[in-house]
């Protein structure tokens, strides 16, 4: 959905990929784009002004970003990178609460929020701080929308490398017991921007997946496997191994600190081998495709077909199961 009027738009966390695409779909469409960064130098897309700030000082955030001017939205894609709690407590909740009192401030109309649809069933530190800040912004009284996407073409992508390599594709059990509708950054990035102009999406916590069917891991890989014409190779582990390595790194990290941020991460891995990426029905207690919104037209093997190609770059702290 477009629209004909020229809008002002603040992007915080322009610099990941999400937020990079949705800078990109805004500019495309005429909109006056601010991406604030956090260090100068940094490439943006065409047409974007680039302001640095960094969001997790108030002041900075204030005098550097907004600089007192008007926009007539905020969209953050802010995400902590480990999602431990202390990343997790200072970007997915304080950074986004600096920006919304920022907001607030300059008489921002409506803010966009990138948050996760993870927070469905929340037992981690870094679900618990996007909740947190999703109910302050709910009660902050300006418009919003609130987006939960499901799995990212990239952190599905991780095994692409050892597959081509000849090693087998790793599952946890059958690789049945999770599924998702995997989205693309460019997908994603226009949904965001249609948040802007239809009204249906204000005030709202908005659900989003790409084009189904929904896909286990097992069908991830076999997809995979059928694109590099190579025969199936599977390498079940089993899930209660994460519960071994997560327990003892939780009862290690109480005597040794530094511990504890793996014990997260653990636990965090644990979730994401367990849990699938859709729409929770609490009634049934199942997790629903059917229920679970579509948007773009983006696959994930097409985008792998790509990667395989060279034509895409997958970094390595994107190969990670979040």
């Amino acid at each position: 959905m477009t629209s004909s009027r020229t809008l002002r738009v603040l992007v915080l966390g322009a610099t990941g990929d999400i937020g990079r695409a949705t800078v990109a779909v805004l500019v495309d469409r005429g909109h006056a784009v601010v991406a604030v960064v956090r260090r100068s130098g940094t490439n943006m897309p065409a047409g974007a002004e680039v302001r640095v700030a960094q969001a997790t000082d108030p002041t900075s955030l204030s005098r550097d970003g907004f600089r007192g001017e008007r926009f007539d939205a905020v969209i953050s894609c802010l995400a902590s990178r480990t999602g431990v709690a202390a990343d997790a407590w200072a970007v997915d909740h304080q950074a986004n609460l600096n920006a919304l009192r920022a907001a607030q401030a300059a008489g921002v109309p409506h803010f966009v929020l990138l948050s996760a649809i993870c927070v469905q069933k929340p037992r981690l530190a870094f679900q618990h701080a996007k909740l947190a800040f999703e109910q302050e912004l709910m009660e902050s009284g300006l418009d919003w929308s609130i987006v939960r996407p499901t799995a990212y073409f990239k952190s599905l992508s991780g095994q692409v490398a050892r597959v081509k390599a000849g090693k087998p594709f790793l599952i946890f059990g059958d690789g049945a017991l999770t599924a998702c509708k995997p989205i693309s950054d460019r997908d994603l990035g226009v949904f965001l921007a249609d948040c802007l102009t239809d009204p249906a999406r204000r005030n709202r916590i908005l659900p989003i997946g790409g084009p189904g069917p929904a896909q286990t891991p097992r069908e991830q890989g076999e997809a995979l496997f059928r694109l590099l014409d190579r025969p199936h190779r599977f390498k079940s582990v089993p899930p209660a191994m994460l519960n071994v390595i997560a327990g003892a790194l939780g009862a290690l990290g109480r005597v040794f600190p530094p511990l504890a941020a793996k014990a997260e991460l653990a636990r965090i891995g644990r979730f994401y081998a367990t849990e699938s990426m859709l729409v929770w029905d609490g009634e049934t207690g199942r997790y629903d495709p059917d229920a679970t919104p579509e948007a773009g037209s983006d696959r994930l093997i097409d985008w792998q077909a790509s990667l395989l190609r060279g034509e895409e770059v997958l970094k390595r702290t994107e190969q990670s199961v979040f």
